[in-house]
């Protein structure tokens, strides 16, 4: 694949996992919301990657790490909501972890992290396209 076809691919596929954290969040799942946010950042990241470093993208779900390493600048509450938003990831997909995670994914709290990651989501395929 040429450069342009796999920023296509991580692009495409993050829009699959932002139209899955919609219908999971509406249908009241909020933890796998917020793991399919956790997919649309790292995949959006992984495009900008790919655009601005063009070598073997990392094989990382760590958001912060991925964004330093394709030069993204970042404010300190910026690189402070990915730190967070790698949380889901992890607490979505463990067990140890998935219990206390169920319980904090409250509505109140999925939805002030949706918004978020929408905002995030939008500032970041702007960047991406420039």
């Amino acid at each position: 694949m040429i450069k342009d076809e796999i920023i296509r691919y991580w692009l495409s596929s993050s829009d699959n996992d932002f139209q899955a954290m919609e219908s999971l969040f509406n249908n009241e799942h909020y933890a796998w919301a917020l793991f399919a946010g956790h997919l649309v950042i790292e995949k959006l990241l992984k495009a900008y990657y790919m655009k601005n470093v063009n070598t073997d993208i990392p094989y990382s779900h760590d958001l912060s790490s991925i964004a330093r390493k394709a030069g993204l600048t970042l404010s300190e509450e910026q690189e402070d909501f990915l730190d967070d938003v790698t949380t889901f990831n992890i607490k979505a997909r463990y067990p140890d972890y998935k219990n206390r995670f169920y319980r904090k994914a409250t509505g109140k709290f999925t939805e002030n992290y949706i918004t978020r990651i929408k905002d995030f989501r939008k500032w970041l395929i702007e960047k991406i396209k420039n």
